[in-house]
């Protein structure tokens, strides 16, 4: 499994993002019929507008792992070529 360069804890962007269309969904649920809520947008742009667009421990730890001549480790090209070559063409779907 080839890890995220960014850590689970960083993740406030998503939890922003996940809270503002929890919110969307429960209100939806309680209403007949499709509709948008375009308010709901200007409270997402807010919660991202919170969060750096450049964190800097996401950048340290992308480069610690560039410079690492182990990394990714041969398991995990294997494993990443593997799923590859076993993946279906889908140039050939016939649908």
């Amino acid at each position: 499994m080839i890890h995220s360069a960014s850590s689970s804890s960083s993740s406030a962007r998503n939890d922003a993002i996940a809270a503002a269309a929890g919110s969307q969904a429960s209100k939806s649920a309680r209403t007949s019929g499709d509709q948008i809520h375009i308010d709901k947008a200007a409270l997402v742009r807010t919660s991202l507008q919170q969060v750096p667009e450049i964190r800097p421990e996401v950048v340290a730890r992308a480069r610690a792992l560039a410079a690492d001549p182990a990394y990714p480790s041969d398991a995990i090209i294997r494993q990443v070529s593997s799923a590859i070559v076993n993946s279906p063409d889908l140039s050939e779907d016939a649908s």
